[in-house]
Order: C-alpha cells, then structure tokens, then sequence
C-alpha cells in the first residue's frame, strides 16, 4: 500500500514541513468536496437579454454567418 511509505516519508521530515504537508492534504480534501458539491448542484444558464422587459428570440445556428449575398443586394 502506499500509505505506509507516505508515513514513512512524514515522519523523515522536520515539524514545520509536515505542517505543510498536512496543510496540503486539507487543501486537496477541500477541492474534492468542492467538486463533488459543484458536479450535484443545478446547472444555471445565462440567458441572453434577460433584463427586465427584454424579448429575446430564437436564433438560427447559422444567424452570425456573413451574408455572401449582401453585397448584391445592396
């Protein structure tokens, strides 16, 4: 198991080193409950023009692609 050579290694190492280390380990346990929180929580969606009042319609995928024929028309 790996455990022990962790332990091992902990024990080689000065007080003020394995204070940091212990540090690091609450580090990494924060982030994976951080994570595990973040993978359960709600999606939120940014809707565009969602300020009061504002109608947004729907867009086509292709509504940014430039117009070939524009020059034409003009």
């Amino acid at each position: 198991m790996i455990q022990p050579a962790i332990l091992e290694k902990l024990e080689s190492l000065p007080e003020s080193l394995q204070l940091k280390v212990l540090n690091y380990i609450d580090s990494l346990i924060q982030e994976k409950e951080q994570s595990l929180t973040s993978e359960n929580a709600p999606k939120q969606y940014r809707f565009a023009g969602s300020m009061k009042g504002t109608f947004v319609l729907p867009l086509p995928e292709d509504f940014d692609k430039p117009l070939d024929d524009f020059e034409e028309y003009m």
